[in-house]
């Protein structure tokens, strides 16, 4: 391999059985983790098609939609990837029917899978799109740069307002 972040088809063609076990530990640049993302990863050579089966790990730093509050939020996913070594148009033409829950990266003739890509796809994608901090999250309380405060200042104006009944 010429680094811990990129696989060589090479290495996976010439690996016993054609399969290699990697386990990966590093930061990833834009991936908002307060220690490194883990990764154990079983990379096997099919043929035309390189599949890549794992988990990754990742104990990220996120803010709460809610209370505005920076919270660790620990992600453990399944990862599930296949990668086409020759292009797939060359190979099969314009039409190839995908069936549900196929899904192939065409590696467009590389000779390598960047295996920080990889990671950080899949964490980025499995964030959650509600943040929040906790089921006990208390919404009154948002955080300002100098301290946090009770209730929301804008909210002011509304305490004054009487309905008719």
């Amino acid at each position: 391999m010429n680094n811990t972040n990129k696989i060589l088809i090479d290495d996976i063609e010439n690996a016993t059985g054609k399969v290699l076990e990697i386990d990966f530990e590093d930061m990833i640049d834009d991936i908002p983790s307060s220690k490194p993302v883990k990764s154990h990863l079983t990379i096997k050579s099919l043929g035309d098609f390189i599949e890549v089966k794992g988990i990754v790990e990742a104990d990220l730093m996120l803010e709460c939609d809610l209370c505005l509050k920076e919270f660790e939020y620990k992600l453990k996913e399944e990862i599930d990837e296949t990668f086409a070594k020759k292009t797939l148009l060359d190979e099969y033409g314009q039409e190839t029917e995908i069936k549900e829950g196929q899904f192939v990266t065409d590696l467009e003739g590389s000779d390598e899978i960047d295996i920080c890509d990889l990671l950080y796809q899949s964490v980025i994608l499995n964030i959650p799109n509600k943040k929040v901090c906790g089921i006990n999250c208390n919404r009154d309380v948002f955080q300002t740069d100098e301290e946090f405060v009770e209730e929301d200042p804008r909210m002011e104006v509304f305490k004054n307002i009487k309905l008719d009944k």
